[in-house]
């Protein structure tokens, strides 16, 4: 198997490596903390129920662990994780903070204009607390 992460998945964002089989991406927009985990698996699987038993429960464990991680640092209200991919068919999936403040609540957050781009020390700053969560 070779993986190739998706442009559009990987443009816009920071690689946070991988945990478990999936690999971890920040989304560059402080508005809405919000994580892509792209399982490295083989391109004909775009859904999670076409993964293998063992691969299945790997994902599952790293969405509970980012879940658990955007939840105990952002505190947001709400955690919105899905797997839609209509626009982008490679597996991923979706962990994104949402507060009641958020200036496209209680709605979706694709398609709001606002954005704000992490400062370097923000970023820094939440890759470090990512990998201290991990321990």
């Amino acid at each position: 198997m070779s993986f190739h992460l998706n442009e559009r998945l990987a443009a816009g964002g920071f690689d946070f490596g991988t945990l478990g089989i999936c690999r971890v991406l920040l989304k560059d927009n402080a508005v809405f903390p919000w994580f892509l985990l792209v399982p490295e698996v083989d391109a004909h699987i775009t859904e999670l129920h076409q993964l293998d038993s063992n691969d299945y429960t790997s994902v599952s464990f790293t969405i509970r662990q980012i879940s658990n991680f955007v939840d105990s640092h952002f505190n947001p209200d709400k955690l919105n994780v899905a797997a839609i991919g209509n626009i982008v068919p490679q597996l991923h999936i979706h962990i994104v903070a949402r507060s009641s403040s958020d200036p496209a609540w209680p709605g979706v957050v694709w398609g709001c204009p606002q954005k704000r781009n992490y400062n370097k020390e923000e970023t820094l700053a939440i890759h470090e607390a990512y990998l201290q969560s991990l321990t």
